[in-house]
């Protein structure tokens, strides 16, 4: 699928109508698990083993202040858990300060190549010390190092962090490097959970579950219903 554009001046572009969606299997709530989580693992299992995209666990991170201001960045899905979705960054980050003034998120897959997206709303909160230490353990050293060096989201002279990296490399040597006190997990606790497939004519195929009032995290129950495109 290509995009077509066209430049009627200078400073404007305009998006022209592309191919059509065509997806031989169908989405109904009669053919998806009575979980969101469930269906999520079926989908992104299914995603990831068919060589057709690229990072399928590249997702749209939606934030906001305490005043509502919101931002929107893409980050790496690390783990899917009978829980929510969890991802990980420096705590001292945007993401981070907004997610601790207003614990609400969302979250957003677009699988381009199989013209499939899940949309996701729900509340942050972090994950255990201990998972975040396995996890940081499990990177690349230099990304352990890089961890320490970067002090996200603030602003810095050029080289300035590189620079940084490198007499941190020196300091730790050959030991192992400790998980900082300020770089961890977040987990996004969904409430809501969105699967959209694309179809021709804009008749998409939407499934929502939406969690059942007074359910509780570790057993939820879950509203299954259909959308109109």
């Amino acid at each position: 699928m290509s995009t077509t554009i066209a430049q009627p001046s200078p400073d404007k572009i305009q998006i022209l109508p592309h191919e059509q969606y065509i997806t031989p299997e169908t989405l109904s709530p009669a053919n998806v698990a009575p979980d969101p989580l469930a269906q999520f693992r079926a989908w992104f299992t299914a995603v990831s083993t068919s060589g057709l995209v690229h990072e399928p666990e590249a997702m749209t991170l939606c934030t906001a202040s305490a005043a509502g201001v919101p931002s929107a960045r893409v980050v790496l899905l690390k783990q899917a858990d009978a829980r929510g979705f969890v991802f990980y960054t420096n705590y001292t980050s945007r993401k981070s300060r907004e997610l601790a003034e207003n614990p609400h998120a969302a979250l957003a897959f677009y699988w381009r190549d199989v013209h499939k997206q899940v949309r996701v709303v729900g509340r942050a909160e972090r994950v255990s010390r201990q998972e975040s230490e396995e996890y940081f353990h499990s990177r690349p050293r230099g990304s352990q190092v890089g961890a320490w060096a970067s002090r996200q989201s603030t602003a810095v002279q050029d080289g300035e962090v590189q620079a940084r990296a490198e007499k941190l490399a020196e300091r730790f040597g050959e030991g192992e490097v400790p998980l900082p006190e300020f770089w961890g997990g977040w987990r996004i606790v969904p409430d809501e959970v969105e699967f959209w497939l694309g179809k021709p004519s804009r008749l998409h195929d939407r499934v929502r579950y939406t969690r059942e009032e007074g359910s509780l995290d570790d057993v939820p129950r879950w509203k299954v219903e259909r959308l109109a495109p």
